[in-house]
């Protein structure tokens, strides 16, 4: 971090990175679950966009050493992959039934009561997001907090749903092939900061992904677009939680309206949004440091991690003072990034 008085210190403990696999049998199948760090700790939750897991999902933020730090100091990470979606998975069989996105959710409650935890915080990624959202209006009494990276909260509209269905198709019949990979990498990451053009190559993030997608197994991802894309309009439940909300979008992701929109929908009193400009829907990967800031004073107001001679109002997800543009400019960060926009309401 910079030098600068407005900058924030950061116990830089050196946290392990070794986790341990589980296969938790639930009420809808089976999930993977990879657990990081100390299990006394508070829970936090992830949960990945299509066709990911944590590896390919929050790998960059937790790569990044300030992230990694503040997270694992404040909690145990329980990382869900989507069925089949875990490394290694093999193909699921034709004759299981496929899911829903409400199975996905009470899949969730299940993986909580195997290990033994009450409420948690979660942290999710556009089709995770909308899981978790789901999953926190089903067990309010289970969700502290939501950390929203690019989320959903309304039915697909008729563009998404018809492309789905293109997509749903080509996995169904052709597996995880060029197009489908094509396709989502344009789904995640923007196009000339990641994705690159003629003249611009390839992100090595994008590259990353892009091998991880090849283990992938083109049925199981074509379940879970299948349930994402039956998901229902989930908006009139939003105003109803109690848990404090934090999200992230990018300006060029393909959610960023749906973002926006469903901003618009939490109790503003509880409830936060950061635009990261210059980024697509991933942005724990396309620019994890971006989040750290805003990270921060969210769980600040928990009491989780509070840096000295600095205090936040607890009503109050991010308080106005402390999450402003000077503030989180990059200068401010001592990072080299674009610059963060940020609307939130100045009530407390």
């Amino acid at each position: 971090m910079g030098d600068s008085s407005d900058s924030v210190s950061i116990d830089m403990e050196t946290p392990s990175l070794s986790g341990k696999e589980y296969v938790v049998e639930t009420c809808c199948g089976y999930v993977s679950v990879s657990v990081y760090g100390d299990q006394d700790k508070p829970a936090l939750v992830t949960y990945p966009d299509l066709a990911l897991n944590h590896i390919s999902c929050f790998q960059g933020l937790f790569f990044c050493p300030e992230a990694c730090s503040l997270l694992l100091h404040n909690f145990c990470i329980y990382h869900i992959s989507p069925p089949g979606h875990e490394l290694g998975a093999a193909t699921i069989s034709p004759d299981d039934p496929l899911l829903s996105v409400d199975d996905l959710a009470d899949q969730i409650a299940d993986v909580l009561n195997y290990f033994g935890l009450d409420a948690v915080m979660c942290m999710g990624v556009t089709a995770g997001a909308y899981i978790l959202t789901l999953f926190a209006m089903k067990y309010r009494q289970r969700v502290l907090g939501l950390i929203l990276i690019s989320p959903l909260c309304n039915a697909p509209s008729w563009t998404e749903w018809l492309y789905n269905k293109v997509l749903s198709n080509l996995l169904y019949y052709y597996g995880m092939c060029g197009v489908v990979k094509e396709l989502l990498l344009k789904r995640y990451f923007s196009k000339q900061e990641a994705r690159g053009s003629a003249q611009v190559p390839e992100s090595d993030v994008v590259q990353a992904c892009r091998r991880l997608l090849d283990e992938r197994q083109g049925l199981n991802v074509w379940r879970f677009l299948e349930a994402m894309n039956e998901r229902q309009d989930i908006s009139d439940g939003l105003r109803k939680l109690r848990c404090r909300s934090l999200i992230y979008v990018g300006e060029n992701s393909p959610f960023h309206f749906e973002a926006l929109d469903m901003n618009s929908k939490l109790d503003r009193r509880c409830s936060a949004l950061v635009e990261v400009q210059a980024c697509g829907s991933m942005v724990t990967e396309e620019q994890p440091h971006a989040m750290l800031i805003p990270l921060e004073y969210f769980l600040m107001g928990y009491g989780m991690y509070r840096p000295p001679k600095l205090s936040v109002s607890p009503r109050s997800p991010l308080s106005p003072i402390c999450i402003s543009p000077e503030l989180l400019s990059p200068e401010s960060m001592g990072l080299k990034l674009k610059p963060i926009k940020t609307r939130m309401s100045l009530e407390v």
